[in-house]
């Protein structure tokens, strides 16, 4: 059944009202009961946190302050360098610069006594304690729309260069020793651009060319209107749904945030690209934390709810719930994690997806865990028991992974009608889950071919040549996690690697892989063909279609933790199946400051797709305001599609969706598959289709989930947002 626009809103606010009736409830004995061991947590992170405690910090001012410290220059300087790291990321920036100078006031004493390379690794570190300060008094406390875009420029200059000014010399100090530091000679550049003086204030020898910024060819300009739409809370990174979570057929936005201490976030949709905050009214006070989120009718009453996940990178310390949010229709939601079965045991998480494994109209949960040596944190596959309840039938399914879980996406890969499920792992082979229809399943993944990178992170499943079969990309990232660098390991060594090869020059550092689906169990690594061998670290990862031409595009975010890091966002276009080429430049989306979530939407309903970015790290010192890049368009046309299952699941997760259409003379088809996220950043579960110059869709097929039920719609119009019932 097809609905208009004005039907489709009157029928999405009966169904809102109705479920409002019939299921509204103030929130019960589970929510508070959430809102107590989360506020447990909070007490306890100052000691416990690993990236927001300051229980190091802590030990090393004590360590200071002792007679024998104070009295041997070697544990001077060692301590004060090590307590400036830790006042770093705190955010004491000034603190921190403090300590780098008594610690460099030590060096004439300590002549002959050091080691060469940590002479300059200690320099490198003065640098970056003084480019942070600078970002702090510019970026953050007088931040602009052109605030941290690459190359920067304009608006992004910085007022207050005294940050800048000394990291310039400290950098210029070290490359006079070690010409050859890639990280040094990186942010020599971009303290440069800081002070509005690249490229030619830097020296020729250790200049960054300007052509290494160019686009590979034009592209519309986004800009950054977040705080004109009232979405720029500075906070630290975490996760964001985009969907319509008060039943109002407009778009809202819910953002988590890693820090224990800072609850979620609702911003309420008012349909013309502004958003007023209801977080209190959704019911989101003391439910704190959150390292990614995923949305889904779970219950099958109409209304979009939400799973948060917590915990991520902090192997034991990161035993914190899930949470899963029911909601009334109205945007209110009630924690039901303890009644739905969810919060017996509480994993290290944060990614997880929805999907009906077991074709029996309900929606099931795979939450992928961090496992590792130490932990065996299995992933858990919660069977929906139709009731408001599941199961977790993981280890009976043969899909507890026993890995460290970083990325998890759903899809029918064979085509066989039921759903699959790949896993990415980081530092361990990745999953790829045969759905055998029984009720288990069969990793295949060392046959198929899909088991790296070694370092996994976010994963897609997108159509990327509209071919008809499935493809994957599984981001990539630098090994360097927590609060300290591994032992043995040169922490440098990531970000030398992303600077070789920013500049064409060998970079022992993995990729990204774009599999190429052939169907059969079959996938072809077509990385390099397709040129998207760059090193990203990859975290946030957005799919979208930026131009209208019908074809995903990719915007890949970053996820290196230390703040030499300043690493652009990286916005590939698809070149029609036949190559991505890299207008990062050129869209004036090269962000610098990590992300931990990208979601992509129409979220000012003028036709065209715009990014959010859920900005900032991990550490209490790097915060950022959160980001929306706003499309302008090129004029393509489109086609919404929000579908609702009636045998299938309600959210119609699963759905394929096939556009027929004519352009440009050429017949061809778009495909599309419903999906709920599950990898840094949730996009609406409504469909948007670019159709390029098409005035008119020829057919749409829909194949629903489960139910087998194939529905054909024949010339619809263009630039219209419909709401389809399962027939």
């Amino acid at each position: 059944m097809l609905l208009s626009p004005r039907l489709a809103l009157a029928a999405l606010a009966w169904v809102s009202t109705a479920s409002a009736a019939l299921g509204a409830s103030a929130p019960g004995d589970g929510h508070a009961r959430m809102q107590a061991l989360l506020a447990e947590i909070a007490a306890n992170a100052r000691d416990a946190d690993v990236f927001t405690g300051d229980a190091q910090a802590r030990a090393f001012r004590a360590l200071l302050q002792e007679p024998r410290v104070r009295d041997a220059p070697r544990l001077r300087w060692q301590y004060a360098r090590a307590l400036a790291f830790h006042e770093l990321r705190l955010g004491n920036d000034a603190e921190a610069v403090r300590l780098h100078a008594d610690a460099a006031a030590l060096l004439p004493e300590l002549d002959g006594a050091l080691p060469a390379a940590e002479v300059d690794r200690a320099q490198l570190e003065r640098a970056v304690a003084w480019l942070r300060l600078g970002e702090s008094r510019n970026c953050v406390a007088r931040h602009s729309s052109e605030s941290c875009l690459l190359p920067i420029g304009g608006a992004g200059v910085h007022q207050d260069q005294e940050g800048s000014r000394r990291a310039i010399g400290e950098l210029q100090a070290l490359l006079a020793r070690q010409p050859g530091h890639l990280v040094a000679r990186w942010l020599l550049n971009l303290a440069y651009m800081t002070v509005g003086e690249y490229p030619a204030g830097v020296p020729e020898s250790q200049r960054v060319p300007a052509t290494v910024f160019d686009s590979a060819e034009p592209f519309v300009r986004f800009t950054d209107v977040a705080a004109r739409a009232g979405v720029d809370a500075m906070d630290l990174g975490g996760g964001v749904a985009i969907d319509d979570f008060d039943g109002d057929a407009v778009l809202d936005l819910v953002v988590s945030s890693t820090d224990p201490e800072r609850a979620l976030r609702y911003f309420a949709g008012r349909g013309d690209g502004t958003f007023r905050e209801r977080s209190r009214e959704a019911g989101f006070d003391g439910l704190f934390g959150g390292a990614n989120l995923v949305q889904a009718d779970f219950d099958g009453d109409g209304d979009t709810d939400l799973l948060v996940l917590r915990g991520a990178w902090q192997r034991r310390a990161g035993r914190h719930p899930k949470s899963l949010l029911r909601n009334d229709g109205r945007g209110t939601f009630s924690d039901v994690t303890f009644a739905a079965g969810l919060g017996e045991v509480h994993y290290p998480s944060q990614t997880a997806a929805w999907a009906d494994y077991d074709n029996d109209g309900d929606l099931d949960l795979y939450v992928g865990n961090e496992a590792d040596d130490n932990y065996p944190f299995a992933g858990q596959l919660f069977r929906n028991r139709g009731d408001g309840t599941f199961v977790d039938v993981a280890a009976a399914a043969g899909v507890d992974n026993g890995r460290m879980a970083k990325g998890v996406a759903w899809g029918d890969f064979d085509a066989d009608g039921f759903q699959d499920l790949f896993v990415s792992n980081y530092n361990t082979p990745n999953r790829l889950y045969r759905n055998r229809g029984d009720g288990t399943f069969v990793d295949v993944a060392e046959a198929a071919g899909v088991g790296g990178p070694s370092s996994s992170l976010g994963v897609a499943t997108l159509d990327f040549d509209e071919d008809g079969i499935l493809d994957l990309y599984v981001g990539a990232t630098t090994p360097v996690h927590g609060a300290e660098p591994r032992a043995g390991t040169d922490p440098l060594a990531p970000m030398a690697a992303f600077v070789a090869d920013t500049l064409g020059l060998p970079a022992a550092a993995e990729s990204g892989r774009l599999y190429r689906g052939l169907g059969g169990w079959r996938f072809a690594d077509v990385t390099a063909s397709q040129r998207l061998d760059r090193v990203v670290f990859g975290s946030g990862l957005g799919t979208g279609d930026f131009d209208g031409d019908g074809f995903v595009d990719l915007y890949l975010g970053t996820a290196y933790t230390g703040y030499e890091g300043l690493t652009p966002k990286l916005l590939y276009r698809n070149r029609g199946g036949r190559g991505f080429a890299d207008v990062t430049t050129a869209a004036g989306v090269g962000h610098l400051q990590k992300c931990g979530a990208i979601a992509v939407a129409d979220l000012d309903a003028d036709g065209d797709q715009d990014i959010f970015m859920n900005a900032g790290g991990m550490f209490r010192g790097d915060t950022f305001g959160d980001v929306l890049f706003a499309n302008p368009g090129n004029g393509a046309h489109w086609l919404e599609i929000r579908l609702v299952g009636k045998r299938a699941n309600r959210s119609a997760i699963g759905a394929r969706l096939r556009v027929d259409l004519r352009d440009d003379g050429r017949r061809r088809s778009i495909h599309r598959v419903v999906g709920g996220g599950g990898s840094y950043g949730a996009n609406p579960l409504r469909q948007w289709i670019g159709l390029g110059g098409a005035t008119r869709v020829e057919k749409l097929e829909i194949r629903w989930p489960g139910s087998g039920t194939v529905q054909v719609l024949s010339g619809l119009e263009v630039d219209r947002a419909l709401v389809i019932v399962e027939e």
